[in-house]
Parts: C-alpha cells; sequence; structure tokens
C-alpha cells in the first residue's frame, strides 16, 4: 500500500485477494442453497467463513467511500453466516448450531434470522421451551432497542412451534 494523494494507494500483484476468493464461495454456496445441494453449500460457505480474520480492513475504516465498503464486506459475512445455519439446519445438524446460534445472536442482537434459526434447532432438539424463551428475548430485545415487534419469520416461526407444525420437522423440510 502506498501513500498518494488523495489517499492511499493498494497495488494487487498476481496473486487473489481474499476477499474476491470469499465472495466467490459465498456466491458458490447461495447458488447450491438454491439448488438445494445443501452439503456442497455448507463447505463453500465453511470454506468462504474460513478466510475472514477479525474485522474487515482492520484499522482502515475512515472515509464515506472505505466506511461503506466495510459495511458491505461485513453485511456479506453476516449473511454467510446465516446461509451456513439454513444449511445446516437443512442437513440435520440442529443441535450442534445451538452454541453457534446463541453466540452470534449475542453479537448481533438485532439479526432477527438468528433468532429463527435457533428456534428451529432448539425445537428440533426436543427443547420447545427453550425455542419460545428465544422468540421472548428477541421480542424483547428489539422492543427495547427499536421499538419494533419481530418480524413476520419470526413470529410464524413461534407460532409453528406452539402448534407443533409438522413442516418444522427435518423430514418434511427438505
Amino acid at each position: 500500500m502506498l501513500t498518494k494523494p488523495p489517499g492511499y494507494l493498494l497495488r494487487k500483484g498476481t496473486d487473489d485477494i481474499d476477499f474476491h476468493i470469499f465472495q466467490r464461495l459465498a456466491d458458490r454456496g447461495r447458488a447450491c442453497i438454491r439448488e438445494r445441494r445443501h452439503e456442497e453449500a455448507a463447505d463453500c460457505l465453511e470454506r468462504a467463513l474460513g478466510l475472514w480474520r477479525g474485522q474487515a480492513l482492520g484499522e482502515v475504516r475512515t472515509g464515506p467511500i472505505v466506511g461503506g465498503f466495510v459495511r458491505w464486506m461485513t453485511e456479506l459475512r453476516l449473511e454467510c453466516l446465516e446461509m451456513l445455519g439454513d444449511a445446516y439446519l437443512r442437513l440435520g445438524r440442529h443441535r450442534e448450531l445451538i452454541g453457534w446460534l446463541y453466540s452470534l445472536i449475542a453479537e448481533n442482537p438485532l439479526r432477527e434470522a438468528y433468532y429463527r434459526q435457533l428456534m428451529l434447532a432448539l425445537y428440533r432438539s426436543d427443547r420447545k421451551a427453550d425455542a419460545l424463551r428465544v422468540y421472548q428475548s428477541a421480542r424483547r430485545t428489539l422492543r427495547e432497542e427499536l421499538g419494533l415487534e419481530p418480524c413476520q419469520a419470526l413470529r410464524d416461526m413461534q407460532r409453528a412451534i406452539l402448534s407443533a407444525d409438522e413442516r418444522l420437522d427435518l423430514r418434511i423440510a427438505s
């Protein structure tokens, strides 16, 4: 990286930039999910996330262009984590997801998709009461932080759990 008015110049050699690899793997994982190839999707998404180290661009976060790029990169990572959670749920890996999802929620308490995934993972792990407690926690957080009720997907998940909707069962959901 060179300092050059009005900012910095990044010279890329013949090597690929990790973010470009990350982006290609995330795109491939997204395509695999659409095609219901969940094992391959999980593999791509795990490899993509394996490239991620710390915060996007480290300490270089100033300016509207860099700040916008950092937000975009961060959002792509969060989406990748969400897609990986969905792939794992489709593969029946709900029990191993529970601790991971609790951590993601602690880091991203306004990301409703993680609550939905956790509720489903808990329900499939025969922990219906815990799944309903997660809904209450999400609702409380959203109301306190934003004055909002949970999104439709979360409300639908709560109703499905309360009615023991068979569509939540793994054999039906696949």
